[in-house]
């Protein structure tokens, strides 16, 4: 079996996005190919082949100009360099000043000029306005593709010079050219906006050595070595706070605002912003494993994963060429021979005009453009789409299913109260459930053991002996020679242990000591505070369904699911019931449109990764969920997956915008110019018109973030 190898390259000296797409059909084509995409939004051309070297020499033979830089991690903001339009500014300003002597003397405001000086004018204009559009031509005909935008420019102009429209033939080169590069001056500048968003990668950190602080760049600090962050500074390595307070401000990873605290012992992540105390912080992650190094890779790799929408444009794009071209032959030819009155000049007039209209440039160039754009937009605010194909499925989204604690509830649990039963006293009763919990790191046992070490007592580890926990039920230890109990309602009937009461409206955790019934410790949850937001907002985006799936007791979840209006829960759910749960509400909702899936990224990523969209939810940082979600909401709040969905509608609404004004607008041209009643000179005005706007329009996904409040907190809700 052949080794299969991966590679990412920055792309330099390319210009035409359907020439990209030329380029990765061809790629495609290479034995031992797994996959080749040219990510012309981002310009870069990502590889997964057994022969590598194969790929570049196969683009260098398409595309010799092309330039291929590894880039493992590609610089923001690198995209500048790719264009420089002075030299052509400068060629097509001696252009127009020859254009301008052609019609003045064309429309009599200078003497006529002599054929033989009018043709000199004329000629000498064309090569300057279009020299790179004929170099261009050239190398696209001795490959043997006839159906480039250069190569049919070329026709068309060459044309015009044939039926002796020579200041239109210089006219429509030099508009053309002019839109070229108002075109690159867009698509750059769109690039620029859309790279200023990953501004957040940190460029040094101050190592500590034996002579103090050097500064030097993130990737050589080791993890344990300690950096001192600044204020002002970016926090440049994912660690943990051994000195100093502040406030750090979090938006450039997770669009939230409000400023966090960072004290001894807390801590911090790369990208967050220092703000008024210095730090001296020790390194837990290299800067490769870093939570910004993640987002940086994902937003940047993000586009390679290509929407439906965009593979059916460029299969358009390889057919709608060659139609017009052959619509353009015909109407050069048959009206002449079938009509008497027709005549070769006027007819091969009007197929040069849909020559000019025939590039599928505003489409192949403006469509990635806008997906990456509304990629880009979600990760300013805190959401991280891995891919295009996930902004499409993201607006047919009509179920949304929740998992509850440390989704929809906060998951800081606390012991509220403490009953004991059968002679049990409540101290005693909090000591065995304690012991029983000493060895776990589930959250409930973390607040039966805050509230134990609360009372000023301490736990003698030694008495605790053959911990047991069974999964998603409870725990069994023997502790001071009794064998003690501690879990839900459901193990309580398992191990046949009488209880008074089954069910709570809140989380309990029962305890048996010895094979008797001891009591019950009450725990309590509380709502996010954007929870009810999150409903309401998923509500506006078009959700039918909200559900909510959880292994607490039913009447704590039916509490939730009443507070906040949700149309059904599911309850006592152990992890692999979660799945089974899920693969059914799937079945039901099937002709539904599609079904998410929101967990906290751990011990829900089985569903994850069943959902249609797995969205893993305050995760950043975490390993699992950035592996099997399909999205990262890098906050704690539920209402992220609302302006996920807010997101995903206005990037699709925009990109078939961009869709339905280039076909309709060169649809028309193609009508007009067939009729006669469009010139070379609005077929091309309209052409690159049409590019312009459509890449201007794919800039607004980008869209304007508000620093806005978030809800209320949410009144306290047993959970």
């Amino acid at each position: 079996m052949q080794d299969i190898k991966t590679e990412k390259f920055r792309v330099v000296n390319v210009d035409c996005a359907n020439c990209a797409a030329k380029i990765e059909e061809k790629l495609q084509k290479i034995p031992g190919v797994r996959e080749a995409v040219f990510d012309f939004a981002n310009l870069t051309l990502h590889v997964r082949a057994a022969d590598i070297q194969a790929v570049v020499d196969e683009v260098h033979r398409v595309e010799p100009d092309i330039e291929l830089v590894s880039a493992k991690a590609p610089a923001a903001g690198q995209a500048d360099a790719t264009f420089s339009p002075y030299r052509s500014l400068r060629l097509l300003g001696a252009a127009v000043v020859l254009f301008g002597i052609l019609l003045a003397s064309e429309f009599e405001m200078m003497r006529p000029l002599l054929p033989e000086v009018e043709i000199g004018i004329a000629v000498i204009a064309y090569l300057l306005a279009g020299w790179n559009v004929l170099a261009g031509a050239f190398r696209t005909i001795r490959r043997g593709d006839l159906f480039d935008e250069n190569v049919l420019m070329v026709i068309a102009t060459a044309g015009a010079f044939g039926i002796q429209a020579y200041g239109e033939a210089v006219g429509v080169m030099i508009f053309y050219k002019i839109g070229e590069l108002l075109q690159d001056l867009a698509v750059n500048r769109s690039r620029r906006s859309i790279h200023s968003l990953l501004a957040a990668r940190p460029d040094t950190a101050y190592r500590q050595t034996a002579d103090g602080y050097e500064a030097v760049s993130p990737e050589s600090v080791e993890v344990g070595e300690l950096i001192l962050v600044k204020p002002g500074d970016k926090v440049p390595l994912d660690g943990e706070v051994v000195s100093g307070r502040s406030q750090l401000d979090s938006s450039a990873l997770t669009g939230e605002f409000v400023p966090v605290s960072a004290d001894p012992g807390d801590p911090v992540l790369a990208g967050q912003i220092n703000q008024t105390g210095a730090l001296t912080v020790r390194v837990t992650r290299l800067f490769t494993e870093s939570s910004i190094a993640k987002v940086l890779d994902l937003v940047e790799n993000a586009s390679a994963r290509k929407a439906p929408t965009e593979k059916f444009i460029t299969v358009f794009a390889r057919y709608y060429t060659p139609a017009v071209v052959a619509a353009a032959a015909g109407v050069a030819f048959i009206p002449p021979l079938v009509f008497a009155d027709a005549t070769f000049q006027e007819w091969i007039y009007r197929s040069l005009v849909l020559l000019v209209i025939s590039c599928p440039c505003a489409l192949v160039v403006s469509i990635p453009l806008g997906y990456f754009g509304g990629i880009g937009r979600a990760s300013r605010e805190g959401i991280l789409v891995k891919g295009s194909n996930y902004i499409d499925a993201l607006t047919k989204v009509r179920t949304v299913i929740f998992d509850k604690t440390g989704t929809l509830t906060r998951g800081v649990f606390k012991v509220k109260d403490v009953v004991g039963q059968n002679g049990c006293s409540p101290d005693q009763l909090l000591e065995f459930a304690a012991a029983a919990e000493f060895y776990s790191n589930h959250p409930i046992a973390a607040s039966i053991r805050k509230a134990y070490e609360e009372t000023g007592r301490t736990m003698d580890t030694a008495l605790i002996s053959d911990h047991t926990e069974a999964g998603g039920k409870g725990v069994r230890v023997r502790y001071k020679s009794h064998t003690i109990l501690v879990g839900s309602d459901s193990m309580m009937h398992h191990e046949e242990i009488p209880h008074r009461q089954c069910e709570f409206d809140t989380t309990v955790a029962h305890v048996a000591v010895d094979g008797e019934y001891a009591g019950y410790l009450l725990i309590g949850d509380e709502l996010r505070s954007d929870a009810l937001a999150a409903v309401k907002g998923l509500r506006e985006e078009g959700v039918d369904h909200i559900a909510m799936l959880t292994g607490d007791n039913t009447c704590a979840a039916e509490s939730v699911a009443h507070r906040l209006g949700l149309d059904s829960f599911h309850a006592n759910l152990l992890p692999e019931e979660k799945v089974a749960r899920f693969e059914a509400i799937q079945d039901e909702m099937r002709n539904g449109g599609k079904i998410a899936f929101v967990g906290d990224g751990i011990n829900d990523a089985p569903v994850i990764a069943r959902a249609d969209i797995g969205v893993a939810m305050g995760a950043l940082g975490s390993d699992a969920a950035i592996e099997t979600a399909d999205v990262v909401l890098m906050t704690d709040s539920p209402s992220k997956m609302a302006d996920a969905l807010r997101i995903a509608g206005r990037t699709r609404t925009i990109v078939w915008q961009n869709i339905f004004l280039a076909l309709s607008i060169k649809g028309l041209f193609v009508v007009l110019g067939i009729m006669g009643l469009a010139s070379m000179w609005e077929a091309v005005f309209a052409d690159m018109g049409t590019a312009l706007l459509a890449v201007v329009n794919s800039t607004r996904t980008l869209g304007r973030r508000k620093k806005t409040d978030r809800p209320a907190q949410a009144e306290g809700v047993a959970a």
